[in-house]
C-alpha cells in the first residue's frame, strides 16, 4: 500500500534533522537561564582534566597517557597547541602534533578542548615562535613605567596581533578539515593573558592610547549598556559623571590603591585600559578563527587574590569579572570567560563569573575530594558546562589507575564507556556517577528545578526552597569538613520526589507551607545509578539507620559517602 506523500516527506525531514544533529559542529545553546554545550545534538557535560603544559609536545610521551585519562573516567581532555610548534618557520604550518592529539583522544573515546598558547601564557610571551621572539622591533614588547621592555608582547602591536591571528586561523581551518568526528569541542584562545610587573603597558603607543580619547566602540558600548554594566565598572563610571568622551582617567577616574584590602579596585582604570586592549587583540584572533571554523571559543583568567591584589601583580587586563564589560565590548567573538580557581573562595569566584549571561566553565582547579564536592555544587547552582582539574596526567611514568567496570563493554569512537570506579580517586568516582546522570541534569538546568549544596567550616548549613519543600543540608561528619568539604546537587522531579547526588551530606526536608497536612514522612528512598543510556537503575531500598526518619533528626537522606539517592515523601497529620 502506498504511503501518503506527506508521511514520506515527514519521515525524510525527520531523518534529515537527525543527520544534521549528529553531524553538526559543537555549539552553545540557551535553556532557560542556563547556557549548555551541544554536541551531536545533545547537551554535553565536560567531565574533564587538563594535561601539563608540555605533555602534548611529544607524540611518544602521550601514547600511554590517553588510556590513563579514560581510566580516570574523563570524557574530555584539555591539551595545549603551541604556536612555536605549529608555525616554527613563518608561513609554514605543521599539524603533526594536532593530528596525533585528535587520533589519540579518539582511540580512547575522549573529546578535546584545545588550548591555544599563542601570544601569551600566564601573562608572559613564552610559547611564540623564535622568529617572533627575536624580532622585537617588528613584534614589540610591553614596557614598564621606566620604559624597560618586559617579556610580554604589547597589545598595541598590530603586527603581533595579525601574526597570531594568521596562525590561529590556520589551526581552525585545519580542524574543520581534519576533525571529521568533532573530537574538538572548543578552543581556549591564549592562556591567563595580562600585564605583569607593571600596572599597565607604558610603551609609547600605550601611553598615547591611555592619554587620548577612549575608543569610539567603547563609547558606544557604554551608551548602549548604561543600565546593564557590571557593578564595579558602573560604580566608577557613574562616580565620574557617566561620560562617553574623554581620556581614560577623565571617564573612569584617577586610580587609587588600597594596600590593606585585596578586594578593593586598586589601579582600576589601568586594569580597564589593559582589559580593553587585550580584548581587542584576542577578539580579532578569535574572529579570524571563527571565519574558518565556528565552534565555541573562550578565554581563561589568573585571578585577583590576597597575594595578587592589583593589576600587574596578577595578569592585569585578563578576563576577570570586574572587567567583563571590556571583554564583551572588545571581543564579541569570544563566547565566555572562565576562571582558573586555586583560591579557597571557590563558590565566591563562580558566583562572580555567573553574571551578564556568562556561561560557567572551570578549566583549571583542584581535583580530589574537594574538587568532587565543588563540582557537584557548581553543577546544581550555576549550570556548569564543564570542570577540569589541572595536571591530570600526573608525573611521567605513573601507573594508570585500575578501573572497576560496572557496565558492559562498548566500542566505537562515540560509544558511551562503561561506568567504572577508581580506587582512591573521589573525583574519578564522581565523574563515573555523573556520566549516566548527565541527561537528567542537563534537562533540568536553567528551569529552577535544580540546586547545588556546598558545606564547609564557614558555611556549616544551607537551606533553600525547592518545589513544595524547604531543603536543608549539613555535613554528615562535621569534624572532617575543614579539610574535606561536602557537596552535592538536588533535582525536584515532581510534587514529592527528589533525586540527590552528594558526598558527605545530610539532606533534610520540611514543608514550605504546612497546610492541612503539616507533617511529612519518607515513602521510599532508593540508592542507585544511571546506566550509559541515562536510565535509572535502583539498588537498595533504604530505611531505618540509612535515612533520617525520626522526630529527633528530621526527615531526609544520609549520604556520608558518594551516592545517588531518590526520595519520595508523603504528607500526613
Amino acid at each position: 500500500m502506498k504511503k501518503p506523500l506527506f508521511v514520506v516527506l515527514t519521515f525524510l525531514l525527520g531523518c534529515n534533522l537527525m543527520l544534521e544533529a549528529q553531524s553538526a559542529a559543537p555549539t552553545l545553546r540557551k535553556q532557560g537561564t542556563a547556557t549548555q554545550l551541544i554536541v551531536e545534538g545533545k547537551p554535553f557535560l565536560m567531565l574533564a582534566g587538563e594535561l601539563h603544559n608540555s605533555s602534548t609536545s611529544s607524540i611518544e610521551y602521550m601514547e600511554p597517557i590517553w588510556p590513563q585519562m579514560a581510566a580516570k573516567n574523563l570524557n574530555t581532555v584539555l591539551a595545549v597547541v603551541a604556536w612555536e610548534q605549529l608555525e616554527p618557520v613563518e608561513g609554514r604550518f605543521d599539524f603533526t602534533l594536532v593530528d596525533a592529539m585528535i587520533r589519540g583522544a579518539e582511540k580512547s573515546n575522549l573529546k578535546l578542548v584545545l588550548l591555544w598558547f599563542g601570544s601569551w601564557k600566564n601573562g608572559g610571551s613564552i610559547y611564540m615562535p623564535s622568529w617572533v621572539k627575536k624580532d622585537y622591533k617588528r613584534f614589540p614588547r610591553a614596557q614598564n613605567e621606566k620604559g624597560e621592555s618586559i617579556e610580554i608582547l604589547s597589545t598595541l602591536s598590530e603586527n603581533s596581533m595579525k601574526a597570531d591571528a594568521k596562525a590561529f586561523a590556520a589551526l581552525m581551518k585545519h580542524l574543520k578539515e581534519f576533525d571529521k568526528n568533532y573530537t574538538v569541542l572548543m578552543v581556549q584562545v591564549e592562556n591567563e593573558m595580562g600585564i605583569l610587573n607593571t600596572v599597565r603597558d607604558f610603551s609609547p603607543a600605550a601611553n598615547a592610547a591611555f592619554n587620548g580619547e577612549i575608543p569610539a566602540d567603547l563609547s558606544a558600548f557604554l551608551s548602549k549598556n548604561k543600565n546593564n554594566l557590571g557593578a564595579e565598572l558602573s560604580k566608577v563610571w557613574k562616580a565620574n559623571g557617566s561620560k562617553t568622551k574623554g581620556t581614560w582617567e577623565e571617564v573612569f577616574g584617577r586610580s587609587t590603591v588600597n594596600h590593606s584590602d585585596w578586594r578593593a579596585m586598586s589601579f582600576y582604570t589601568e586594569e580597564l585600559f589593559m582589559a580593553y586592549h587585550y580584548a581587542k587583540y584576542v577578539g580579532y584572533i578569535a574572529a579570524e578563527g571563527k571565519k574558518e571554523y565556528d565552534i565555541p571559543l573562550y578565554v581563561n583568567a589568573w585571578l585577583k587574590g590576597p597575594d595578587y591584589p592589583w593589576t600587574g601583580r596578577f595578569p592585569g587586563g585578563g578576563p576577570l569579572p570586574q572587567v567583563m564589560d571590556m571583554w564583551h565590548c572588545g571581543a564579541p567573538a569570544i563566547d565566555f570567560l572562565s576562571p582558573d580557581i586555586y583560591l579557597p573562595i571557590f563558590t565566591e569566584v563562580v558566583a562572580n563569573y555567573d553574571r551578564l549571561g556568562n556561561a560557567i566553565f572551570v578549566p583549571e582547579t583542584r581535583g580530589g575530594a574537594i574538587g568532587a564536592s565543588r563540582l557537584l555544587w557548581a553543577l546544581g547552582e550555576h549550570n556548569l558546562i564543564g570542570f577540569s582539574p589541572f595536571g591530570i596526567d600526573g608525573r611521567r611514568g605513573a601507573p594508570a589507575p585500575t578501573p572497576v567496570p560496572t557496565g558492559a563493554p562498548v566500542t566505537g569512537t562515540n560509544a558511551p564507556r562503561p561506568v567504572q570506579t577508581v580506587a582512591g580517586d573521589p573525583l574519578a568516582d564522581t565523574y563515573a556517577l555523573l556520566e549516566g546522570m548527565t541527561p537528567m541534569i542537563t534537562a533540568h538546568q536553567g528551569k529552577g528545578t535544580i540546586r547545588g549544596m556546598f558545606i564547609d567550616q564557614d558555611n556549616p548549613t544551607q537551606s533553600f526552597e525547592l518545589g513544595d519543600y524547604i531543603v536543608t543540608a549539613d555535613a554528615s561528619s562535621p569534624r572532617t569538613i575543614e579539610a574535606n568539604p561536602a557537596g552535592g546537587l538536588i533535582i525536584n522531579l515532581g510534587k514529592d520526589e527528589y533525586i540527590v547526588i552528594a558526598r558527605g551530606l545530610n539532606v533534610r526536608f520540611a514543608p514550605k507551607v504546612p497546610g492541612n497536612e503539616p507533617l511529612i514522612g519518607i515513602d521510599k528512598v532508593y540508592e542507585g545509578v544511571f546506566d550509559n543510556a541515562g536510565n535509572w537503575k535502583p539498588g537498595r531500598l533504604l530505611n531505618g539507620d540509612e535515612t533520617h526518619c525520626s522526630t529527633f533528626s528530621g526527615t531526609g537522606l544520609k549520604m556520608p559517602g558518594l551516592s545517588i539517592q531518590r526520595i519520595t515523601l508523603y504528607r500526613y497529620k
